[in-house]
């Protein structure tokens, strides 16, 4: 190999070797987007799972739509099991839930109803679009 291919061969390694430390370093910022509440458990189990993979992640779940309903006052899953406990538990472990104001006033949901880990946000899709193009975040449909 000749001295010129050992320096591009270097040089190329240096480049790789920045490149994966940066992305690593990079944060991990992911929205989960719900609009069906039927879906409610296994993205709560989702997002457990993925904190457990990633403690660093910074997750925000939009629901806006019938996704709001598990984030109401007294919502029970198909086993009778309250999502409150469950959102209240991810909520402590960082997790942010956006519920779509727009939803709200559409099906007079009183705002009261709404769990209050969750914030009220003005629109669930422009919340998810402000996220993916302004933040940086992933999305995740479950």
């Amino acid at each position: 190999m000749t001295l010129l291919r050992r320096c591009f061969a270097a040089a190329l390694l240096a480049i790789l070797a920045c490149t994966a430390a940066t992305a690593a370093d990079k944060p991990e910022k992911v929205v989960y987007h719900l609009n069906d509440a039927s879906n409610a458990a296994a993205a709560l189990r989702n997002i457990g799972n993925h904190l457990d993979a990633s403690p660093q992640a910074t997750i925000v779940l939009v629901a806006h739509g019938p996704g709001i309903d598990f984030l109401l006052d007294g919502a029970i899953d198909k086993t009778g099991t309250p999502y409150d406990v469950a959102v209240r538990a991810l909520a402590k472990r960082g997790v942010s839930f956006r519920v779509c104001n727009n939803t709200l006033q559409g099906r007079n949901i009183d705002r009261q109803r709404v769990l209050p880990e969750a914030v009220i946000v003005p629109s669930g899709v422009a919340e998810l679009s402000r996220l993916q193009a302004q933040e940086g975040y992933v999305y995740i449909k479950p």
